[in-house]
């Protein structure tokens, strides 16, 4: 672990390798666990905000769990998330015809409906973010379900935090990141 301003950051993230292989895991991460994904607190306002724009692209089953449950919930730890359909996928997953689960609220930006791109927890997977009183804890989550992505990820060479560098710098900033890089770089060194 290393510090990065007011972030604690696994080294994993930097010595690990990953590109999410949607085609082998159809997208499992969405539909697997036993809690929705995780919120900021701010983030439930936008989903509550956006919600007549991006139920166009959500699912029944979707709709019904939103709609009774409510755009987010608490979680059995206390923290914000995305309701689930049947305690399994996301209230916000719709499927493609070949079964591969993807985000309906992302789908709403990319068809230019929101302009928010999806919960920043979604954006940063397999990167995990816990917040504590004085620092922020960056951690790799290594699941089963992202074996292929591992292997597509060494194979490309692409560490973790290059794969998801764009929200890296949505959570944290362009000059976080640029400090991350060169720890990497360093760290590569050593």
């Amino acid at each position: 672990m290393f510090q990065l301003g007011k972030t604690i950051v696994s080294e994993e993230i930097i010595e690990n390798d990953f590109v999410c292989n949607i085609s082998a895991c159809k997208g499992q991460c969405c539909v697997d666990g036993n809690a929705g994904a995780p919120l900021e607190d701010e983030e439930t306002e936008i989903l509550v905000d956006i919600y007549s724009k991006v139920k166009p692209f959500l699912r029944k089953e979707g709709i019904e769990a939103i709609e009774e449950q409510g755009a987010f919930v608490k979680g059995d730890d206390g923290e914000w998330e995305t309701p689930l359909v049947n305690d399994s996928e996301c209230a916000y997953v719709v499927f493609a015809d070949n079964g591969t689960a993807k985000c309906g609220i992302e789908e709403a930006y990319n068809q230019g409906e929101v302009n928010w791109k999806k919960p920043v927890s979604c954006h940063l997977y397999p990167v995990r973010i816990r917040e504590y009183t004085e620092l922020t804890a960056v951690n790799y989550h290594k699941w089963n379900i992202c074996d292929a992505a591992c292997a597509l990820g060494d194979e490309l060479k692409v560490p973790i935090y290059k794969f998801v560098k764009e929200a890296l710098i949505r959570k944290f900033g362009e000059a976080w990141y640029q400090e991350l890089e060169q720890i990497a770089i360093e760290h590569s060194k050593s």
